[in-house]
């Protein structure tokens, strides 16, 4: 039940309209306890080679927050609720815009897992992550801006029915997100409305789920259609059957425990470990979760032929599982995800967005009660139907009130036939006594006084037992005979994202054996162009365009014609630009990106006329691109067409409140998101409305530095170069100034845009160590790293490198060239300029890798103990150290007088660093003759304290705890207990990182330990010697200008 906090009463203005039986929506604040995330970080975290959820974990440009707090406090939150007569809802703008309330007012019922505390834990792909509610995952999951704010609107339509409009950039890629959460006032259906606007100039790739939670127990169901027979993992890499699992799955023996009925992976209850499960196939519309001790839950509804993703993620109903479930939550409880999955069905599978395109899509929920998990359901109705031993029954929940006529029929036999009044929390069940013993003889029908059909079910015959297809890694690049096979594999490899297997070596070889092999010089342009690597993209184009074009003229595609326009563009050259966009556009595929690019060249160099005919003819194709409809309200405007500019200003904010572009146009406030502001201020400059875009930049450097960064000195230096190129040198100058004069902290370069304005100021001014160690950050987040090496050194050189800047350097030098004397030195200055935990850390990650002795490591640590019990992974090490050492009683009381806090994807660290403690003081009590005390502690590793924050995950190996269990108890005579616990030792697997040759698991969810370092470039090299292919960065998750690329151990994927 919600609480009155969580419940503010609808304004006065109203409540009349609620009560006459309206929808409304209304702004309100709510307190909630709240864990406080850290601060973020101050340093650039490079994570290349991260896997997350699947796919790239690279987390820049957002700062990365690795702490949160372990008291809460209350801190309010802007909060919009929604709510009609059945249905109460909360959105949180300042969480990503997710749904944090789902009430059915009806059922007193949260048919969405309710979390009365905010309380992050570590799973986010930045750092902090809630549970409960409805968060909408997009670009990629989860949500890289889940912890952010959104832009909000409350939009109140002529039917009664209001919308909650949330839109944001997203930070990776700069496309437009947005979801409006709507209500009508006569159903009790919560609608999600999406609209998905790639406004970048590139073909860029997504995934969008709705990740709903739900409140479990061990009577809680999960339920997908009928004919679903088999599920699966995470990339499809392993399958089983539905409900009943008849094989293992993620290491667990469900077939063992058939007699049970402990196979049934429908019920939270029956699965021990964390785990994902996603259908592969139905002919059905529905799926969702039921409450059997509440007797209500919900059901989902989208068209599955845009929307087939559905999908159940849980912790475990284990000790491992409810460990995460304290983290995650207060007194809430454990949670389910059903997660609804549109253009994808897995994680990962990514979908395309050309450039300007816009997907729209809409989402469904509603409440049911009573019936049992739904058979069938429409956007109407849900329904079920069971017949068994002569008798059917079932029951009909519909979303709104009204007489209905329902029908059950066996054959030609009529067996219930009534007409009866259905509302929202109002079910109609029935049972009856049938002729018929096949429940496919049986038909239930519902229909409306018109006689129109709400739904209708009968019972499948027969459910397809055909095993559906499992993914294969690719072979290497070498074993590959097909060019086709050869482009195709690296194209699912950009594509999805993937962490540890680059494409380019797929694309190389192609070329290799045919170096005018046309898509794959394209597919390889791509790449660089996005980042900048422009040079290198052209060569490439035009060998495309040699061969396309060697017999044919015309050729039918025309993506390298538009990718060479935007590289000549970018690199000023506009007249060829103009022509190669031209030819682009005889492919109607890339007319509207082609002739947009072309009206935007046009109208930077005042041909306004003809600026707008090329955005009539890209409106043609496609009449929702954002970027077009606001250049024709400009280019009006500028041809004194003033009044049909506002008329399409106007059309345009009724469509879109939340266009950033518009609301500059139309002179209204833009969003509080600095990164936007600047979007929005390029794209006016890309018209040529530099003036404006200016005025926009100010605004941009005077926005607070919160959670996504710091944009205040880029924001400047945009400015700077508009100035330049408007010929106000002195202004120029001015804001270069400013863009050096303000903190630095959080800045982190992104995009060609960045790109393009820190080297037309580097061009300018070589010695501007601060810019270029700006663009240092950018260029060694896209692959370019002995470039940002050579312009981090350069500062350090001059006198001039901040902490950042060395930390960078010593990074760069470590992942290249195996430099750790050199790093070892930078990370030693840096701490000097800002004592850092976070510095603390790395640098004792390096000197582990490099072998100090544990002795020197830990004299540094506890030089700045202060610093190091900040960070949990830090004092992990310190505690591993002090047991190295032989003070493993200093470890143990360090393990035991502070909290820890793992993150998803790092679970068992601390549990680890127990291991060895509990062993180590074993062995010392058994060294001093004491073995019942050695045996006390032996069994502590079995049990460690709650301040570690974890448990241990059922399938986690004990062997070296069972075998040392087992030589104490032959000590102690007990044979018997000896030999039991050598039994379980040799039962359980050897580790795979003990595995002779283990590498990274192609389909792996999680890798956390690549993370900073590459270990591999640890053995002395000089500058300049060329790194072997293993060693090479994976330039896939290096990272994108433009958001080309951007998940647990214990494959914990929520």
């Amino acid at each position: 039940m919600l609480s009155d906090d969580l419940r503010p009463a609808a304004p006065e203005h109203l409540r009349e309209r609620l009560d006459a039986g309206d929808a409304v929506a209304w702004s309100a604040p709510v307190t909630i306890p709240t864990y406080q995330p850290g601060t973020p970080d101050e340093f650039p975290m490079f994570l290349d080679r991260r896997v997350y959820q699947g796919s790239s974990g690279r987390v820049y440009p957002i700062p990365f927050i690795d702490r949160v707090s372990s008291e809460p406090t209350d801190r309010t939150w802007q909060a919009i609720h929604l709510e009609n007569r059945w249905i109460r809802l909360m959105v949180l703008p300042e969480l990503g815009g997710r749904i944090h309330i789902g009430y059915d007012k009806t059922a007193d019922y949260d048919f969405f897992y309710r979390n009365n505390v905010i309380k992050p834990a570590l799973v986010g792909l930045a750092g902090p992550w809630i549970s409960g509610g409805v968060e909408f995952n997009w670009p990629q999951h989860h949500r890289p801006a889940t912890f952010l704010p959104v832009d909000t609107a409350i939009e109140e339509h002529a039917d009664g029915s209001v919308t909650v409009w949330c839109s944001d950039h997203d930070p990776f890629t700069r496309m437009k997100g947005m979801h409006g959460v709507r209500l009508s006032p006569d159903r009790a259906v919560v609608e999600l409305v999406v609209r998905l606007h790639n406004r970048t100039s590139d073909v860029q790739t997504f995934l969008w789920w709705a990740n709903v939670a739900a409140r479990v127990h061990d009577d809680y169901q999960s339920f997908f259609p009928t004919d679903v027979a088999y599920v699966a993992d995470h990339a499809r890499r392993a399958v089983t059957a539905f409900p009943e699992a008849d094989r293992p799955y993620y290491g667990v023996d469900y077939p063992a425990r058939h007699a049970t009925g402990g196979d049934r992976i429908d019920f939270y209850r029956n699965i021990p470990v964390p785990t994902s499960y996603m259908v592969t196939d139905t002919e059905d519309d529905f799926f969702g979760g039921y409450d059997h001790r509440a007797r209500a839950g919900f059901v989902h509804v989208a068209d599955r032929h845009i929307a087939p993703g559905k999908k159940q993620w849980t912790w475990g109903d284990a000790a491992f599982g409810h460990a995460w479930d304290r983290l995650l939550t207060d007194e809430d409880g454990p949670y389910v995800e059903l997660m609804a999955g549109v253009y994808t069905d897995n994680q990962p599978d990514f979908a395309w967005l050309e450039p300007g395109e816009t997907k729209e899509f809409s989402q469904l929920w509603f409440p049911i009660h009573e019936i049992g998990p739904a058979h069938q359901a429409t956007a109407e109705a849900a329904v079920r139907l069971d017949v068994a031993d002569g008798v059917v029954a079932g029951g009909v929940c519909l979303v709104a009130e009204r007489d209905v006529r329902v029908t059950v029929t066996a054959g030609d036999d009529v067996i219930i036939d009534e007409r009866v009044w259905i509302a929202p929390g109002v079910p109609f069940r029935f049972e009856a006594a049938t002729g018929s013993a096949r429940p496919a003889d049986h038909e239930l029908r519902v229909t409306g006084d018109d006689g129109g059909r709400l739904i209708a079910w009968r019972p499948r015959a027969e459910i397809s037992t055909e095993e559906p297809w499992t993914a294969s890694e690719p072979p290497a690049p070498q074993e590959i005979a097909s060019q086709d096979e050869l482009y195709f594999t690296g194209i699912h490899l950009s594509q999805n994202r993937h962490p540890t297997r680059s494409p380019l070596p797929y694309w190389e070889e192609a070329l290799r054996r045919d170096e005018l092999d046309s898509r794959s010089n394209t597919a390889l342009a791509e790449h660089l162009l996005r980042r900048g690597r422009y040079a290198e993209a052209e060569t490439h184009l035009r060998r495309a365009l040699d061969r396309q074009t060697r017999r044919n003229g015309n050729p039918r595609d025309g993506e390298a014609r538009y990718l060479l326009g935007l590289v000549l563009m970018r690199t000023g050259r506009d007249a060829a630009a103009l022509d190669a966009f031209a030819k682009a556009a005889w492919d109607v595929r890339w007319l509207a990106p082609a002739q947009l690019e072309s009206a935007r060249i046009l109208a930077r160099g005042g041909s306004d006329r003809a600026a707008l005919a090329a955005v009539e003819k890209a409106l043609a194709v496609n009449a929702a691109d954002s970027r077009a409809l606001a250049l024709r309200i400009i280019l009006e405007r500028r041809l004194g067409r003033t009044d049909l500019a506002d008329e399409h200003l106007r059309s345009r904010l009724a469509l879109d409140p939340l266009d950033q572009v518009a609301r500059a146009l139309a002179g209204l406030p833009v969003s509080t998101d600095g990164r936007t502001v600047i979007d929005v201020a390029l794209e006016l400059a890309a018209a040529g409305e530099d003036d404006r875009a200016i005025t926009l930049l100010v605004q941009a450097g005077e926005r607070p530095v919160g959670l996504s960064g710091n944009v205040r000195p880029i924001a400047h230096l945009h400015r700077s170069v508009l100035l330049r190129r408007a010929g106000q040198i002195e202004s120029a100058d001015d804001a270069l100034a400013e863009s050096r004069r303000v903190d630095p902290r959080r800045c982190f370069p992104v995009g060609l845009d960045d790109h393009d304005a820190l080297r037309a100021v580097l061009d300018l001014f070589p010695d501007d160590h601060r810019t270029g160690a700006l663009l240092g950050m950018l260029l060694y987040d896209a692959g370019r790293e002995e470039e940002a090496l050579r312009l981090w050194r350069r500062a350090i050189d001059s006198g001039e490198a901040d902490a950042v800047t060395l930390r960078n350097a010593a990074v760069a030098a470590v992942n290249l060239y195996g430099m750790a004397e050199d790093a070892l030195g930078w990370y030693g200055a840096a701490l000097g300029l800002h004592p850092s935990a976070r510095l603390l850390y790395e640098r004792d990650q390096l000197l582990a890798l490099v072998g100090a002795p544990a002795e020197r490591r830990l004299d540094l640590l506890e030089d700045r103990l202060s610093l190091v019990l900040e960070r949990d992974d830090l004092t992990i090490s310190y505690v591993e150290l002090l047991t190295a050492v032989g003070r493993a009683a200093d470890a143990h009381a360090v393990l035991t007088s502070r909290p820890f806090a793992p993150w998803e994807g790092g679970e068992g660290l601390a549990l680890s660093a127990w291991e060895h403690v509990a062993l180590a003081l074993s062995r010392q009590a058994e060294a001093d003759g004491d073995i019942d005390s050695a045996l006390r502690h032996a069994e502590a590793a079995l049990t460690p304290p709650a301040t570690l924050g974890e448990a241990r995950h059922p399938l986690a190996p004990t062997t070296t705890i069972h075998e040392r269990l087992s030589a104490l108890h032959a000590l102690l005579g007990d044979q018997k207990r000896a030999e039991a616990a050598q039994a379980i030792a040799d039962a359980q697997p050897l580790p795979r990182s003990l595995e002779p040759d283990a590498a990274p698991d192609y389909f792996a969810t999680s890798l956390p330990q690549l993370l900073l370092f590459r270990p591999r470039t640890l053995a002395p090299r000089a500058p300049g010697a060329a790194a072997t292919e293993s060693e090479r960065p994976v330039p896939e998750a290096e990272g994108a200008f433009l958001g080309d690329s951007t998940a647990p151990s214990l494959e914990n994927v929520s």
